[in-house]
């Protein structure tokens, strides 16, 4: 990426992936794991493996539910001259807090609880941030730029996690043998480095943000649900090219948000080695690195909507592959897989939605593409917590997603045959 090419505040925009993908990396890797040293065992309080992957993938429900209903809101009054940088500074010092404090739980009860409160202010801060797009780049380059943010997250988010990966290591993790330290102490170690990495990374585009669109109309807290109500009206009856995008999006992005949310579930479900998980986890970053990167240069070249089907038909080849996972080697070449699309789909859905939303009502709308979002997530995590409790293989329930990817594939082609309502 040439810096030159890029401006201060798209800069200072891209980085911000880079902070909070730290938290996103520890999420779908070594936070499972935490979770379930501290919940499976026969003491008293303590529950079984199937319990605790379910339990996880309910929390992770229950995150997503609270965020779609408060996304919008906050999107609303967000759009008001000034607020957005008001908004996404709050959620994201109450992130890094969570983050920060989740390491000092001695109970899976304590754990989950807070993971739950840090995960939501993370989401929060990202409805905020995915708004910003329009405010640091200009419609042309807005591919380029959501590619760069994925890209070079995916990067920048190893080097955090490397440092908890050794805590957790040298904590005992693989080996009592390697233990310098308690498992608490590594717990602790591997939050605090994720929490302060995600701040420090975020002070730039603290500083450099300024708010350009807006919208002048002021709207109180009881009236935020007439506006939503008649944003919802018009997306359904006069924007079919949202609301088919919308529909696509929630069904496409369902299977990649679950794969990302169970990746080590799956692993550990299968039995295979932790650490060799981990090591492809890591090289899944580098992947996805070069594949955002490369589909950062198609979009100057392809249509964006040509480039996420490509990307929802890798996927749904990814989901029926899963139904062969048995060793390392099969998680390794699943992983892989994944690493190809998984940063571009989501920001070539992320650019693609801020060309054809109004941007003085960026907050507004990225709040219902989050409803979008992570109703889809808590469907994914569903339905991997009933195939688990129901007696199912991981193997079904990862697969059983390509249903979700077909019928994205579907409605995005509705969606790109629909005018552009906004002028």
């Amino acid at each position: 990426m040439a810096r030159s090419k890029l401006t201060k505040a798209e800069m200072s925009w891209i980085l911000y992936d880079v902070g909070n993908s730290a938290f996103t990396m520890l999420a779908c890797s070594l936070i499972p794991i935490w979770f379930k040293d501290l919940a499976i065992g026969t003491a008293p309080g303590q529950i079984t493996g199937d319990q605790a992957t379910a339990y996880y993938s309910i929390a992770i429900s229950l995150v997503t539910v609270i965020v779609a209903i408060l996304g919008p809101i906050i999107g609303v009054l967000a759009d008001h001259k000034g607020r957005k940088k008001i908004f996404f500074t709050t959620a994201v010092a109450l992130g890094v807090i969570g983050c920060i404090l989740n390491g000092f739980a001695t109970s899976w009860v304590a754990f989950i609880v807070i993971y739950v409160l840090a995960r939501i202010f993370y989401q929060m801060s990202l409805v905020i941030y995915d708004s910003m797009l329009n405010d640091v780049t200009t419609e042309e380059r807005m591919d380029e730029v959501s590619s760069y943010g994925y890209a070079w997250g995916y990067i920048g988010s190893c080097i955090p996690f490397i440092v908890a990966m050794v805590a957790y290591i040298l904590s005992g993790g693989l080996s009592e043998d390697l233990m310098w330290f308690s498992p608490a102490v590594g717990r602790i170690i591997g939050y605090a480095v994720t929490g302060l990495w995600w701040f420090a990374v975020t002070v730039p585009l603290l500083k450099n943000y300024e708010q350009i669109n807006y919208t002048d109309t002021k709207h109180a807290v009881a009236q935020v649900f007439s506006k939503l109500g008649g944003t919802f009206k018009k997306i359904a009856t006069q924007d079919k090219k949202v609301l088919f995008f919308l529909i696509a999006f929630f069904l496409y992005i369902d299977g990649v948000g679950t794969i990302i949310d169970n990746c080590i579930n799956i692993g550990t479900d299968l039995g295979l080695p932790t650490v060799g998980q981990v090591v492809f986890l890591l090289a899944t970053q580098v992947v996805a690195f070069g594949g955002s990167l490369v589909f950062a240069r198609l979009s100057k070249k392809f249509d964006t909507v040509t480039l996420i089907l490509i990307c929802i038909v890798g996927y749904f080849c990814v989901c029926l592959y899963a139904l062969t996972l048995h060793t390392l080697l099969d998680f390794g070449i699943l992983a892989f897989g994944v690493g190809c699309f998984q940063g571009s789909i989501q920001s070539l859905s992320r650019s693609y939605f801020s060309k054809i939303i109004p941007a003085e009502n960026s907050g507004e709308y990225f709040g219902i593409y989050d409803i979008f979002s992570k109703g889809a997530s808590f469907l994914g995590s569903a339905v991997i917590a009933w195939v688990k409790l129901a007696g199912g293989t991981i193997n079904i329930a990862v697969a059983s997603l390509a249903v979700f990817f077909a019928l994205g594939f579907v409605f995005l082609r509705m969606a790109d045959k629909q005018p552009l309502a906004r002028s």
